[in-house]
């Protein structure tokens, strides 16, 4: 007989239970990245992002899990709901706190409900698991339930009252290249000479790129890195939402899932951009760069990465939330989804009905992205 409940910090659970639930595929979903989140007091309750994880055991043995935090604002999840939370307000009800399946500030796709390898039907407990979340959702008086960057938007369809809504990012999919040169055949003429005039921005500012994984990573190189990462939130958000003690964190506990890339000029940092590998998967996540030097942005996080992706037969690479440049790059529109629950029922009507008018918008400007992809067919 199993038993669930919900825990607000990973201290309580041990790295080891966690991780054999989880796999080892998808570096968001492991122990050391969400710890190091607490940890560096970049996810806790004073940024908004409470832990409240649901856990499942089964014999001492955890069967199930979902990362969860409880919000009382909407920042770091690339789902907007803003306008959501304004009609709420707008009919005095309090939309926040709400209660939030993600990974905080980190919009990549994958799985939100963790199964055991052990469990035998995944799709019954999977269900069950939902309703326990709702169930608990409605004790703790939140307004929603939300699931973002779900990969399937059909494991959700056995479930009342869940509304799914759907997306767009670019992705960056592996057709079986030996080497870069080999993506740039399947490219129009046009975009072929695009892309070689752009990466040649290396060698005219006379820089050097460096991919740093693992040991090779030194404390320097994320110190410099975090100075970027700074620039650019002050530039683009105005908001830094993960502490430089994240970023230590991880480099001492979960460097192996890093790929660093990095520009020098001579012996000088210039610019970085950070990464995160599984076995199927490269995710583009931060860059930054110290001076600007033209298409340096597109050579450090889209053309290396899809460089490394070839050199060992990674699948995919997901480049982050948005961004049409990325289409003529060769990162092709791919849908996206997430799932939602909505306790008041009218709410909850007006929220559908607004789903679905913006997944025909989304369908729509899906069908426009495939008429400019780059690609000769």
């Amino acid at each position: 007989m199993s038993k669930y409940f919900f825990c607000s910090s990973l201290n309580d659970i041990k790295k080891s239970d966690w991780n054999e639930c989880v796999g080892n595929d998808h570096p968001f979903l492991q122990y050391e990245f969400l710890h190091a989140l607490e940890e560096s007091k970049s996810a806790n309750t004073k940024t908004g992002w409470q832990p409240y994880h649901y856990i499942e055991k089964e014999n001492d043995k955890i069967i199930s899990l979902c990362p969860l935090y409880i919000k009382n604002h909407s920042f770091g999840e690339y789902i907007f709901d803003h306008s959501w939370a304004d009609a709420y307000h707008r009919y005095g009800i309090n939309y926040y706190p709400k209660l939030q399946s993600a990974i905080p500030f980190t919009p990549v796709t994958g799985d939100r409900i963790i199964l055991n390898k052990l469990v035998k039907d995944k799709k019954k407990k999977q269900v069950q698991v939902i309703k326990n979340i709702i169930e608990e959702a409605k004790k703790i008086n939140v307004s929603s339930l939300h699931f973002n960057f779900v990969n399937d938007a059909s494991n959700w369809n056995d479930v009342d009252n869940i509304m799914i809504r759907s997306g767009i990012q670019f992705h960056w999919y592996n057709n079986e290249y030996k080497k870069f040169d080999d993506f740039l055949n399947d490219l129009s003429s046009r975009k072929r000479k695009i892309i070689r005039r752009e990466r040649q921005c290396i060698e005219k500012n006379n820089l050097q790129v460096k991919l740093l994984n693992g040991d090779d990573i030194k404390e320097e190189h994320i110190s410099f890195f975090y100075d970027c990462y700074l620039d650019t939130t002050g530039r683009k958000w105005g908001s830094t939402y993960l502490t430089k003690e994240f970023f230590f964190e991880i480099l001492d506990n979960f460097k192996n899932n890093i790929l660093l890339i990095m520009a020098f000029q001579k012996d000088k940092m210039v610019a970085s951009a950070i990464n995160f590998i599984s076995k199927t998967h490269l995710y583009g996540r931060l860059w930054g760069s110290k001076y600007e030097v033209p298409f340096l942005h597109f050579e450090l996080c889209y053309y290396q990465a899809i460089e490394y992706a070839i050199r060992n037969n990674i699948k995919v690479v997901e480049a982050g939330a948005q961004g049409e440049h990325k289409l003529q790059r060769g990162y092709v529109p791919t849908k996206t989804w997430s799932a939602h629950w909505i306790k008041d029922q009218e709410f909850s009507k007006a929220i559908q009905n607004f789903l679905d008018n913006e997944s025909q918008l989304i369908d729509n400007q899906k069908e426009r992205l495939d008429d400019f992809l780059p690609f000769k067919n």
